[in-house]
């Protein structure tokens, strides 16, 4: 088997903001591996100033894995540390073991007869825009909004939400939050409780990582069910992921298979929230159509409950065309559309850092 990476520069329709600022373009690497008939291709998709990977090392790592393949194929846990290459890996070999026509978990969901429930994320911006964005997710069918907060002030960020709840209940219309670590543990409790009078459905990552006595007791406190998701970036082994889990307790695990140590990590995680009675769900992180592609049937394989965090492939305007399609409120895989990856393979062999 050869291995051989490939760098690809993803760029936003329009620039998308976080608290961590703004993106107008992402870079991801793809990892091929070829067989001698097929090729089987996995993403790899770091973020910056986030994943416990650093981009700019990327391509020398990715070389290494290359040139080892075998090696790493045997012995995934030493990826633990790049859990974007660990995930492009697994891709990449689901694929070639399925022929390379990136369908990885034949299911109900790859033959087009069911599709996956998504939230419909609103990003961070003016206040204008962010009720258009409010406006059109609500216009095509969402019944359950996510929006990113922590970047304006709070009383405009709570206006936009009480508009929401002023005009649809939460039988109607369910409410997700995402502070991206925003908010003080001073200024925390206070804030939650007064979004648990718009009945929030959850709030992710209230605080900063890495206070786990803080984030335990608020999860104790708040009125409303708190999630983790950047509080997972970094561990890595069973035992460290048990500690957390019973040490903060939270109502749910937002799991990202590039950041949280690929399918593998992930799976553990899953065991870990049902093991203290905590929900989770599943959210791409900013791929392309190959990663998303790959999270979502996945996802589909662990007959996820509640609805998943799947939308963003509509974010790029060099995006690889791909039978991924929203209707309405979900992800679907239309199998009679055909993949068009011609950009991406133009160059296979050329390894770019």
């Amino acid at each position: 088997m050869k291995a051989s990476f490939k760098k690809y520069t993803l760029r936003f329709k329009q620039a998308s903001g976080t608290s961590r600022g703004i993106y107008t373009t992402r870079d991801s690497w793809f990892i091929f591996l070829n067989d001698g008939v097929a090729t089987g291709i996995g993403e790899c998709a770091p973020l910056p100033d986030l994943s416990i990977e650093s981009p700019k090392k990327m391509g020398t790592r990715l070389l290494q894995v290359c040139e080892q393949i075998s090696y790493f194929c045997q012995f995934p846990d030493e990826l633990n540390a790049w859990p974007s290459i660990r995930f492009g890996l697994e891709t990449a070999l689901l694929d070639l073991k399925n022929g390379g026509s990136q369908i990885l978990f034949p299911s109900a969901f790859t033959r087009g007869e069911q599709g996956v429930s998504i939230n419909g994320l609103i990003w961070m911006g003016t206040p204008e825009f962010m009720k258009q964005q409010i406006r059109a997710k609500l216009d095509a069918g969402f019944r359950c909004i996510k929006m990113k907060i922590g970047a304006l002030d709070f009383e405009t960020e709570f206006s936009l939400l009480k508009a929401i709840r002023d005009e649809f209940s939460p039988e109607e219309i369910t409410l997700r939050v995402d502070a991206n670590c925003a908010y003080s543990y001073q200024t925390a409790l206070e804030n939650l409780k007064r979004l648990a009078d718009l009945q929030i459905h959850s709030i992710e990552q209230p605080i900063a990582t890495g206070r786990w006595d803080e984030m335990a007791e608020l999860c104790r406190q708040s009125p409303v069910p708190i999630g983790l998701d950047e509080e997972l970036i970094g561990i890595t082994t069973g035992k460290e992921m048990q500690k957390l889990a019973e040490t903060i307790r939270p109502a749910y695990l937002i799991l990202k298979p590039s950041l949280h140590g690929g399918f593998a990590g992930c799976e553990k995680w899953i065991s870990e929230a049902e093991k203290i009675g905590a929900g989770w769900w599943i959210t791409s992180a900013l791929e392309s159509n190959i990663g998303l592609n790959a999270i979502a049937q996945w996802t589909f394989q662990q007959n996820a409950r509640n609805e998943q965090g799947l939308g963003t492939g509509q974010l790029f305007t060099n995006n690889f065309d791909s039978p991924l399609e929203i209707t309405g409120e979900k992800l679907w895989f239309r199998p009679e559309t055909a993949w068009n990856l011609e950009n991406l393979l133009r160059e296979e062999t050329e390894d770019d850092f």
